[in-house]
């Protein structure tokens, strides 16, 4: 999945937090943050902290891979990886 903006990361959060079921003060217990916080991120909020973010997607199991790519435009060199599937497909196969 490609993300380019503070929104598109509140939407993993928001997703894989749904996917396991859990709601957002739950998911505030496991990162030791308030409810509000989870609620700002999940919108988007452009001035979160790193540490706390990478604190959500390990407590949600989503692993944060960077790669090149050039600025602005789309880095297609060929077929697009869904992360979603491969983490779904490694969650099956358990």
């Amino acid at each position: 999945m490609l993300i380019r903006t503070a929104r598109d990361l509140g939407a993993v959060i928001r997703d894989h937090r749904r996917r396991l079921g859990l709601g957002q003060q739950a998911l505030a217990d496991r990162i030791g943050v308030s409810r509000q916080w989870v609620v700002e991120v999940e919108k988007g909020k452009p001035r979160a902290e790193v540490g706390l973010i990478l604190r959500a997607l390990d407590a949600l199991g989503v692993a944060l891979l960077l790669g090149g790519g050039t600025s602005g435009a789309d880095d297609q060199d060929g077929a697009a990886t869904d992360i979603d599937a491969i983490v779904d497909g490694a969650r099956g196969a358990g």
